[in-house]
């Protein structure tokens, strides 16, 4: 008499989505690096090995000491040399990590927030308001990103605030694009039609219900924004409009030390280039594999 074997009780689906993430050694690399980066930019304070913007550790005796050079009193290596203030390089890029993760991360979150209401908005009330949104939508995306920034700092000055503001007004789009794209389909589904004929408001109808549905393809809009914004940082910073020099990210350090490439004093650009050129990496593969996750059909 043969035995039957109960059925395995079906996953999650988030639990397949893990899964199949994790099936891509090269997804598992990025995201490793990715949270290792996040991981020293949030504990920078503690482990760097000098305060770079602290007067009173630097010393301008120690500017432009190659990689593994102790300082001038002979009680500190720095491992990946000095910039040409003095500075410890390697406490620099992690002190300019805080400020680039924190610039690319936070623009993308409220231009996520922002750009997915209106997309929202937009393919639910239709009409005119449907129209001049995405007539906005298509005058931002139309118009060159570094060059309107850079118009936009001239006017607003430096600092934090301002670069995260001028990010966000330039992202923001992509965010209502593809939410109204994906609500307009939403909108026609059976459980909508359900919602509306219990009597549920519309603003219920688009938070509960159909924005669950939209989340998958903005996840993946979100990274790609992220790596997007934390390039824009550095692109705006290196031309010396972003940051300031009190709050420097990864694109200010390679700016500082794009004046001494021709004089053989290469760490100051190459280090801070370099941890830019992985993070951004690291996000990139993230963001594709998340984009094959969520499509099936790119899946192999």
């Amino acid at each position: 008499m043969s035995v039957i074997a109960p059925e395995a009780p079906p996953q999650s689906p988030l639990v397949d989505k893990l899964r199949a993430f994790f099936r891509s050694p090269l997804a598992v690399l990025g995201l490793v690096m990715a949270l290792g980066f996040g991981l020293v930019a949030v504990l920078a304070p503690w482990i760097a090995p000098q305060n770079p913007y602290d007067l009173m550790q630097i010393d301008v005796m120690d500017a432009r000491l190659p990689p593994g050079a102790e300082n001038f009193a002979g009680d500190m290596v720095y491992a990946m040399g000095t910039d040409g203030q003095g500075r410890d390089l390697l406490s620099a890029i992690m002190y300019g990590l805080r400020t680039s993760l924190t610039v690319g991360i936070g623009s993308a979150l409220i231009a996520g927030a922002v750009g997915t209401l209106l997309g929202l908005i937009a393919a639910y009330a239709g009409g005119s308001v449907d129209a001049l949104l995405m007539r906005l939508v298509d005058l931002i995306m139309a118009l060159p990103s570094i060059l309107v920034a850079l118009l936009m700092l001239a006017a607003f000055g430096r600092g934090v605030g301002n670069v995260v503001l001028v990010l966000v007004l330039m992202e923001w789009a992509y965010y209502a694009r593809s939410a109204r794209g994906q609500a307009l389909v939403e909108s026609q589904r059976d459980y909508v039609e359900a919602a509306r004929g219990l009597g549920l408001g519309s603003a219920r109808i688009l938070i509960r219900h159909i924005l669950p549905n939209c989340l998958p393809p903005l996840i993946v809009i979100g990274t790609l924004q992220i790596a997007r914004a934390i390039t824009l940082e550095a692109t705006l910073s290196f031309l010396g409009l972003g940051v300031p020099v009190t709050q420097p990210s990864l694109g200010l350090l390679v700016s500082n030390g794009f004046q001494y490439m021709l004089s053989g004093d290469y760490w100051i650009s190459f280090f801070p280039g370099l941890t830019l050129l992985c993070a951004i990496v690291s996000i990139n593969l993230i963001a594709d594999r998340l984009r094959e996750v969520f499509d099936p059909r790119a899946l192999t």
